[in-house]
């Protein structure tokens, strides 16, 4: 299905006769999907769309104004639209998908629209297989309260602005760049971010060494005279392309940009960020994860660079409320924490589990994992295994299989079966349920609880925040 013929014959922008007037999405709720609906939808073209499953982000883009069915049929589709986006994750046997297809109606992927829409901006492209959405969120919330303005296509809810993008008549855009099914290769990065080249989507790449591959082919479509910012010490990090490449750390000071004097205070972190020729001293951060102090540090180096006041970098970040489910406190009290996470990668479980008891090393770990996709399970068991040991209890939920079919063999106990210092449970949603009630009602206050995944998982956090709390 090659959508490069179809996307020469797009003309934006959108205003005008020959503009598209009416789009259709299939698969609007994703995150990446939906950020494009708003987008269209805020330059009055009518959005509409297909997605599997009502969620909390559909029913905020029907909300808005944006149509959203969630069968597929025909009946329902908007045959009079100019373009339809869809994404990889939507099957080849989907009747919608096939029945634009064989219309002869444009089709495109996700990535494509992006590349154009941004095609004549200046582009702030944050990439990495993890740390990417709360780095694209932290830049994007910097300009925009700082005033510098910007137009945000992000992969998670900013909470300070509930939702994934906004627009400004600056023509500066902060994108996350998407790894899966290459799709960041469609961009042209003015500044570009590098958070990490760990293998995965090894559905897509085969091997860890295509996926490093594909970060510097990324890294070589920065414009010239651009800025690359990668983390210091990433394998192959030497062959990233950019004429201007800095690198970044939480505290190695080989690093071009750093953080130092950090200090904790009840949940929050105060620390400088250090350069090679500048500092910025006294910087509050209020949310959780060591992780989220060196993601910061590569948001402020990109707000220097963008000349934007010193005070004004400070109150951005200490403002800064974080993204939906990325070390989001649920619960946060005295007595309770509560804490849901979208890691879905080991090296993600690992930051995620280190943060949360360093920040609180008096309460015992407990936390709820449920893996997605068959292949991410399969290929990273060991991974998972290793980084679940440093919790002090485990829950393993079924796998969530996305756009995968079952493979043989392939199941939470494969993450069990390879645990060693950890008691771990595999259990189902209800067994879940009942055992944290039950727990709950002797008396066990579960002091510090995690959940984390990328599946529904999150459909469990309102239930469990109210047996935490009643």
């Amino acid at each position: 299905m090659n959508s490069d013929s179809k996307i020469k014959e797009l003309k934006f922008p959108l205003q005008g006769a020959e503009g598209v007037k009416r789009i259709y999405f299939l698969g609007i709720g994703g995150i990446g999907m939906s950020a494009l609906a708003r987008y269209f939808n805020s330059k009055g073209v009518v959005v509409s769309g297909y997605d599997k499953t009502e969620t909390v982000l559909t029913k905020e883009l029907v909300k808005e104004g944006i149509g959203v069915h969630f069968e597929d049929n025909i009946q329902f589709i908007d045959k009079e639209a100019d373009l339809v986006v869809y994404t990889p994750a939507i099957p080849k046997d989907h009747k919608e998908l096939n029945y634009f297809l064989q219309n002869n109606y444009s089709v495109v992927k996700r990535s494509d629209v992006l590349g154009i829409i941004t095609n004549s901006s200046f582009n702030i492209c944050i990439a990495g297989t993890h740390g990417k959405t709360t780095t694209s969120t932290m830049v994007a919330h910097i300009l925009q309260h700082s005033g510098y303005g910007c137009n945000a296509f992000l992969g998670g809810i900013a909470v300070n602005y509930n939702s994934n993008f906004w627009s400004s008549e600056k023509n500066v855009c902060v994108v996350e760049a998407d790894e899966y099914d290459r799709s960041f290769l469609k961009l042209s990065p003015d500044v570009a971010i590098i958070t990490a080249m760990d293998p995965d989507h090894l559905d897509i790449y085969g091997t860890a060494e295509n996926v490093e591959q594909a970060f510097i082919d990324f890294s070589a479509r920065i414009k010239s005279g651009g800025l690359l910012l990668s983390k210091y010490g990433l394998r192959r990090g030497n062959e990233l392309k950019g004429a201007n490449h800095l690198t970044y750390h939480l505290n190695d000071e080989k690093a071009d940009v750093y953080a130092a004097d950090v200090k904790t205070n009840n949940g929050s972190y105060q620390f400088s960020i250090v350069t090679r020729d500048w500092q910025l001293n006294d910087v509050a951060l209020n949310m959780g994860g060591m992780h989220n102090i060196e993601n910061m540090a590569a948001a402020i180096a990109v707000a220097h660079r963008l000349k934007i006041d010193d005070e004004k970098i400070k109150a951005a970040v200490s403002s800064f409320k974080g993204v939906k489910r990325r070390f989001e406190y649920i619960v946060k009290n005295e007595s309770q924490i509560y804490i849901d996470d979208y890691a879905h990668h080991p090296d993600e479980l690992k930051a995620l589990i280190t943060g949360a008891k360093k920040m609180f090393s008096g309460m015992k770990c407990n936390i709820v994992f449920q893996p997605h996709l068959f292949s991410r399970t399969r290929d990273f068991a060991d991974g998972f295994a290793g980084a679940l040991n440093l919790a002090d209890e485990v829950y393993l939920l079924p796998v969530y299989p996305a756009r995968e079919l079952p493979i043989e063999g392939v199941a939470s106990e494969m993450i069990a079966e390879r645990m060693e210092k950890t008691k771990a449970v595999c259990v189902t949603k209800e067994e879940l349920m009942k055992i944290l009630d039950d727990r709950k009602k002797d008396g066990d206050e579960l002091k510090l609880l995690i959940t984390a995944g990328a599946g529904d998982i999150d459909t469990l956090v309102e239930p469990i925040k109210k047996i935490l709390t009643k």
